[in-house]
């Protein structure tokens, strides 16, 4: 009787070993498409790995597309790609009901699945939508089905958008409402690559033959890490701290002065369940057992940017949102 809990541990660290092992093909195989990226590829792997979603936001050209459909064929994922454009409707998201006569000449409603039926959503551009299309993603997102004529449909499982954005200063673009940037697990900020990589991809890219990912996960692969991620033990430091800086970032008796002096609206619960989701998720992909107060400390930044806004003075005051977080870092020390 005794061997059987004895064993269980075992097996965990097992699964938990050869899970790291297949995500560490993973990333390097990412990392030989997409150059100069490393921090933007982690992250990405961190909210699959979370269950969640992410906003890659960067100017155009700098490998956002590649990577949302990199990451479905190196995991596995059933992945589609939609261009979000002014015109694009809800319909053309979610899919719609036809009217079909069959030879009886009788007349049914039958539903045609949109492109959110899949397992990888890559949402190109999502901000050059209307926010009634943008909002078209949001019960997807949390809930995992769509409601189509009061008709029930779930999307397969696991089901992830990867959602690409330009600069909200440029032309034709619509800001995404709170509700829908609070669904995101994390804002991945993708930046020009430093002059090796870009070297490096400049050869790879313009010769004969261009270097194309290779799978290496199944979409079982990616539901067995999930459930691992959701098992790696947390520490009660660790938890503490994530409690401690989220209440810290909202305007309140838990901020100081700095907060409160210049925030409008702080992170939701859904930042505290993302920084625990993610600090596992971090542990894991690096293949550790446990997360630490570093992991969550590298999380503030993707986490708490989408989820803050600041106040009218702060921002006459030249204030940033990377500010208030720099600030709240000193609090995990």
């Amino acid at each position: 009787m005794s061997a059987k809990p004895a064993s269980q541990p075992a097996t965990a660290l097992h699964d938990l070993e050869k899970t790291a092992g297949l995500l560490a093909k993973a990333r390097a195989e990412l990392r030989n498409v997409v150059y100069g990226q490393e921090t933007v590829i982690d992250l990405c792997l961190v909210a699959i790995l979370a269950g969640g979603h992410a906003l890659i936001v960067g100017a155009p050209g700098l490998a956002k597309t590649k990577l949302a459909a990199s990451l479905g064929r190196v995991l596995g994922l059933d992945e589609k790609r939609v261009q979000f454009t002014p015109d694009l409707m809800p319909a053309d998201i979610l899919g719609s009901e036809v009217l079909d006569e069959n030879d009886a000449g009788k007349r049914s409603f039958r539903f045609v699945p949109g492109p959110v039926f899949c397992q990888l959503l890559m949402a190109d551009e999502i901000n050059r939508a209307s926010p009634r299309t943008q909002s078209a993603l949001l019960q997807a997102m949390q809930e995992h089905h769509v409601t189509v004529a009061g008709v029930r449909h779930d999307v397969p499982q696991p089901f992830h958008v990867l959602a690409t954005q330009n600069p909200i200063e440029q032309e034709g673009t619509y800001p995404l409402p709170e509700a829908q940037l609070d669904r995101f697990l994390v804002q991945v900020d993708i930046s020009y690559p430093p002059l090796d990589a870009e070297r490096r991809m400049l050869f790879s890219t313009t010769g004969a033959e261009e270097a194309t990912p290779v799978a290496c996960m199944t979409s079982r692969d990616v539901i067995s890490a999930q459930a691992i991620t959701r098992n790696i033990p947390v520490g009660e430091q660790v938890v503490d701290a994530i409690l401690r800086v989220v209440r810290a970032a909202r305007p309140g008796p838990d901020a100081d002065a700095m907060v409160n002096d210049s925030v409008a609206w702080g992170p939701s619960p859904r930042a505290s369940q993302a920084l625990m989701l993610g600090a596992r998720a971090k542990a894991l992909l690096e293949g550790r057992l446990s997360p630490s107060i570093d992991d969550v400390a590298e999380l503030l930044d993707p986490v708490f940017k989408h989820r803050m806004a600041l106040n009218f003075q702060a921002r006459a005051d030249g204030k940033t949102v990377a500010d208030v977080i720099a600030h709240l870092k000193q609090k995990l020390a």
